[in-house]
């Protein structure tokens, strides 16, 4: 019997502590080893931190024999650009086998955003090894971004995730029949708190009257080309603003690792104008190390997966700001961003709602199935042709759930490229013969039937 290697891909320190939930929780079957393959995919990565500098990385690594590097394996390319050429792959996995000491063993990987650089590279080169993808937040709850060849995509057995949102299933990889498997929230707490035991700097704001701050979480959003710098500015503002308007005067504001230093200054700018102090932490650490040790009274932020953490897991207060601004701006219409920004923004009380703030609550059962045949069509709007089966679930909601609330998540031009009920306003419903109306049916026909079956 040949040797099993596991390989374990992650680029983010909140992945990497997913994976040690799910081996702890024991949903890997056991192999002869285990590679951590640890990728920093920022833009300028000689200049940017790695995961396993941060803080607590080394609790996470003993779960593994060895800790390697992408960056170096593949270098001098980049690991979000390159991939193996189709003729290189066997040149490049017997150059991987003889660098990681591999041999002829059996080769099971572990990997994340699989559509896309370095995750489907990894996928590629290892040519028919088993694939497990875990889940890096609220995106799994939408559609696969981009169509994946069945030559990898089949040869995915799980989905793990999170339950960020209790009783609502993703979506992403179902095109596969991929089954969703829920890594348990007390092994992941527990790792966390692992993390936070080895943050020791990190500590409570030294105040008599008010202790427990408002924990502010910057994106970064213009990066993303999302927002311009000015309006991210107005958004981190709008939050110190909206935080000392519920009362709180000890404010926390946790920036993106590479957003501009001139942000943290602004906001405690702003906090002093306000009588309140903002203190920037500056710490290479998670949101959920933060709560831990910061033991805040509020989290607020934009869209981050950390707000449902913060409400699901610790059971902390949470606020959104700027969701309805971010889904008027964001485009295309499939930008994935889109799913974890429609989540927050039908789940999460906006901060200047004092009262929808305050009496805020884990969303019932009812408001779940809810929330998930919202993201059933949105989905269906952002991948058709990845979805077609999604078409009847779609046009039901928009039905029956299209309203002024609702129309927020949608776009008239997308669903009139679609076919889709809202495309055309009530009252001009009388042109059902208009002959850019018969088109756009005829290409709804199409995309119903799916790719090749036209």
């Amino acid at each position: 019997m040949p040797r099993t290697t596991r390989i374990f891909c992650v680029s983010t320190l909140y992945g990497a502590a997913t994976l040690a939930a799910a081996l702890d929780a024991g949903l890997f079957e056991p192999s002869d080893r285990r590679l951590l393959l640890v990728t920093n995919n920022a833009a300028n990565p000689e200049t940017t931190p790695s995961v396993d500098t941060m803080p607590g990385f080394d609790r996470i690594g003993e779960r593994f024999d060895e800790v390697l590097s992408w960056n170096e394996t593949i270098s001098p390319f980049h690991p979000g650009a390159w991939g193996p050429r189709a003729d290189d792959v066997p040149l490049w996995e017997r150059h991987v086998r003889l660098l990681w000491g591999l041999g002829d063993d059996e080769v099971h990987l572990a990997v994340e955003s699989i559509q896309v650089n370095p995750s489907l590279a990894l996928c590629q080169l290892f040519t028919g090894a088993p694939v497990d993808v875990y889940a890096d937040g609220l995106m799994s709850y939408g559609p696969t971004r981009d169509k994946i060849d069945p030559l990898v995509g089949t040869r995915v057995g799980r989905l793990l995730h999170l339950d960020l949102v209790p009783g609502l299933t993703p979506l992403l990889l179902t095109e596969f029949d991929v089954p969703p498997v829920l890594v348990p929230s007390g092994a992941f707490l527990k790792v966390l708190g692992e993390l936070a035991d080895a943050e020791s700097e990190l500590s409570p704001p030294e105040q008599e009257a008010s202790p427990e701050p408002a924990l502010l979480l910057g994106q970064y959003l213009s990066a993303l080309g999302i927002l311009g710098d000015a309006e991210e500015e107005e958004l981190h503002l709008s939050m110190v603003r909206g935080a000392v308007a519920l009362g709180h005067r000890t404010l926390v504001f946790k920036p993106h690792p590479v957003a501009p230093a001139r942000w943290s200054r602004l906001l405690e700018d702003e906090a002093r104008k306000l009588d309140a102090r903002l203190t920037v932490l500056e710490r290479p650490v998670l949101a959920e190390v933060a709560y831990q040790r910061l033991r805040p009274a509020l989290v607020v932020g934009c869209f981050s997966t950390a707000l449902l953490t913060a409400a699901g897991l610790y059971g902390l207060p949470v606020a959104r700001v700027g969701t309805d601004a971010v889904l008027a701006r964001l485009t295309p219409y499939q930008n994935s961003n889109r799913v974890p920004l429609t989540i927050v923004d039908a789940l999460l009380p906006d901060l200047t709602d004092r009262a929808a703030t305050e009496g805020w609550a884990m969303p019932s059962a009812e408001r779940v199935r809810e929330l998930a045949g919202l993201l059933r069509a949105v989905g269906f709007a952002m991948q058709p042709k990845i979805y077609p089966e999604l078409r009847g679930e779609a046009e039901r909601y928009l039905s029956t759930h299209l309203d002024a609330h609702t129309w927020r998540y949608f776009k008239r031009r997308r669903l009139a490229a679609l076919a889709l009920p809202g495309a055309v306003p009530a009252r001009l419903a009388f042109l059902p013969r208009n002959a850019t109306v018969r088109r756009l049916a005829r290409r709804a026909r199409s995309l119903k039937r799916g790719p090749g079956k036209a």
